[in-house]
């Protein structure tokens, strides 16, 4: 099997692993015991802490554990937006179903923006649309599309949002990779993280808020989370992601070259045999992601790359098992039948040149066949 859905999870790196395995076994104290299992617990949650806080930039007390993206993008929706006398939230197309679905919760409060033919949201029309309505409080956009790889301009998005009395919040699952997270803590007043995407354990992540933005608590009943988020800290979790996001870091500029050289040869070999019977989407794009719409296709060529080896995605991993076509596709001008026919392909560190030429001579291979039938 050649693995190219990077984009959903990844294998978990063996460094990760061995920081992560004493606190399965001879170090598995609650870290809210007193005695000195306990403490020690403690002690390594709040190193892992001050880790991810120091990566991005923040202070501790702005880094908040979850148990992964999805829960991080709820609790940024319905903790900052939607919850009591505050306005409602102004949401891109493209954004992860975890941002989506509490937003509609609070329809009535809630607004959506639009996007270009490349995914992309302009600021301008940001800043347009908050100055018609002014009861917006949280502009929600993500920096890197889990689809298409489509990179936002977070930095002039926040500006907008500010500019307008608004907050930002940005899903970054996706970025941790690729992007400078102190770069990203640096405009979001709100951001998310989540281990699995980066080489750390699945069922961990990070919802980051700046000091003076409101946060709702999420889970009532413990005084975990500063008394936000109740519920025994996961604190191997925590170790292992915090270990895999300095990784990641350290290695975003070989990662950025590694994956862009991988993603270009595929691309190249896949449009040179097809040609208009291929289209890659979008354009200003992370360098891990490709996103392909072939002329026929759908789950039936999926089933087909499955059975011939290789591991992709038509599109999130999260809605894998939904009949509907793809929103972020459909947001960007594609119909029902054309968002039905994309591919997502994804690269790592550990793809080779050599699997990224046996991959794209398989779905070449696998398309002619399934073309003819």
């Amino acid at each position: 099997m050649i693995y190219l859905d990077y984009a959903a999870p990844t294998r978990l790196r063996r460094e990760v692993l061995g920081y992560m395995l004493p606190y399965f076994t001879e170090e598995f104290g609650n870290p809210d015991s007193l005695h000195a299992c306990g403490r020690r617990a403690a002690y390594a949650l709040r190193t892992a802490r001050d880790s991810i806080a120091e990566l991005a930039g923040v202070s501790p007390s702005e880094v908040y554990f979850t148990s992964g993206g999805t829960e991080a993008d709820n609790w940024a929706v319905r903790g900052i937006a939607c919850d009591g006398a505050r306005g409602g939230a102004l949401l891109s197309p493209v954004e992860h179903a975890a941002v989506h679905v509490p937003a509609a919760r609070f329809r009535s409060r809630s607004g959506m923006c639009s996007v270009g033919e490349d995914g992309v949201v302009s600021p301008d029309h940001v800043r347009d649309l908050l100055a018609r309505d002014g009861g917006m409080s949280l502009v929600c956009v993500m920096a890197v599309n889990n689809e298409t790889g489509c990179v936002q301009p977070v930095a002039e998005l926040a500006e907008a949002a500010h500019a307008c009395g608004a907050y930002f919040f940005s899903d970054c699952v996706q970025a941790a990779c690729a992007c400078d997270l102190k770069e990203l803590a640096g405009c979001c007043d709100a951001l998310s993280l989540s281990a699995h995407k980066l080489g750390g354990p699945k069922g961990v992540g990070a919802l980051i808020v700046r000091k003076g933005v409101p946060l709702s608590p999420l889970i009532v009943g413990g005084e975990q989370e500063r008394g936000l988020r109740g519920g025994t800290s996961n604190v191997a979790g925590a170790v292992g992601f915090a270990c895999a996001l300095r990784l990641a870091q350290q290695e975003r500029e070989q990662f950025v070259r590694h994956t862009g050289s991988v993603r270009t040869l595929f691309e190249q070999r896949i449009a040179d045999a097809l040609g208009q019977e291929v289209r890659i989407d979008g354009a200003r794009r992370s360098p891990n992601i490709s996103h392909m719409t072939f002329a026929r296709g759908g789950t039936a060529f999926l089933d087909v790359l499955d059975l011939n080896g290789i591991a992709c995605s038509g599109g999130a991993a999260c809605s894998a098992h939904s009949a509907a076509p793809s929103h972020v596709l459909m947001a960007m001008g594609r119909t029902a039948e054309e968002a039905g026919r994309g591919v997502r392909f994804s690269f790592g560190l550990q793809t080779t040149e050599r699997e990224a030429e046996e991959a794209a001579r398989t779905v070449i291979g696998c398309y002619r066949k399934f073309r003819r039938e």
